[in-house]
């Protein structure tokens, strides 16, 4: 069943405004999926969004389709498929939707073919579990965050030149961590946006975890040590991110365990760089890296 009669806080002044040129179904409906989206709380909060951008979209709605898109595009809840999100993109566009047509620009269009759930009365399909932060790059990612989030953009890159990492890296740990959710917390008790856990938050002088910057900052200084520790061998530093560097060093590379290669190979396809500048005077390096005189 998908929720109904959430506040309206989450909506943004000019959300409200640009909702006002639909019909009264389809602004409601539009109200109802904005807010699930962005309730935190909600564990499958994109899917049931997609479920009433799927029904808006039925009525007619070009804000409704173009968000439906941005749902397909980036495997938001939905499995990812780019052709579905430019399909949609070209539906909301031709009802002179303009941020639908910019992103036309971004993804090839291919096909005509629309998500079931446009022609009949059915719920959309669900994401597969692990595949709903990996995309082209993070950049790429961030331009589908939606409006009440871009701060976090703004924040870890203050955050991050306080510490000397590419935000792009810290941006790109987030998306597949949390998604840029503040309040998450993992069933091993992982918290916030960086989802530390008790231990890292203690080590690094987190008090609140669930305080955004706090978080990030807790976040990044451990990064930044895991680049000092392994050199900036960006893989193996992600590893570690994951399942800690003790895990790493005992294996000699990335741990054999599905979670951590999934999350290294969906941290590395949006950051998408190999190596980071480090600070080697922050510690010694971990017994796999051989160094180079």
């Amino acid at each position: 069943m998908l929720a109904s009669g959430i506040a309206q806080a989450a909506i943004t002044a000019d959300e409200i405004a640009t909702f006002s040129n639909e019909s009264p179904a389809a602004q409601h409906l539009l109200e109802r999926a904005v807010n699930v989206e962005r309730d935190d709380t909600v564990a499958d909060g994109d899917w049931q969004a997609a479920g009433l951008y799927c029904e808006a979209s039925r009525l007619g709605s070009a804000e409704a389709q173009y968000r439906l898109g941005m749902l397909y595009a980036f495997g938001k809840g939905v499995p990812k498929s780019r052709a579905l999100g430019a399909s949609l993109f070209s539906l909301a566009a031709a009802h002179g939707h303009a941020e639908a047509q910019g992103m036309l620009e971004t993804i090839e269009f291919s096909t005509t073919e629309l998500p079931p759930c446009l022609t009949e009365v059915v719920l959309p399909e669900k994401a597969p579990v692990l595949a709903d932060a990996a995309t082209a790059n993070i950049d790429f990612h961030i331009k589908s965050l939606p409006k009440n989030k871009r701060w976090l953009v703004d924040l870890v890159g203050t955050l991050s030149d306080w510490y000397r990492v590419d935000p792009k890296l810290v941006l790109s740990l987030i998306a597949v961590e949390s998604n840029f959710k503040t309040q998450a917390k993992s069933p091993k008790s992982a918290m916030g946006l960086m989802q530390l856990i008790p231990a890292t938050a203690e080590r690094f002088n987190v008090r609140n975890a669930y305080d955004a910057s706090q978080n990030i900052k807790g976040g990044i200084a451990y990064m930044r040590w895991l680049l000092s520790y392994f050199r900036g061998d960006v893989r193996l530093a992600v590893a570690a991110y994951n399942a800690g560097e003790g895990s790493v060093d005992k294996h000699k590379g990335v741990p054999p365990y599905l979670e951590t290669q999934q999350y290294v190979r969906k941290v590395l396809e949006l950051y998408q760089h190999k190596r980071h500048p480090f600070d080697d005077r922050l510690t010694e390096p971990s017994p796999i890296i051989t160094r180079k005189g």
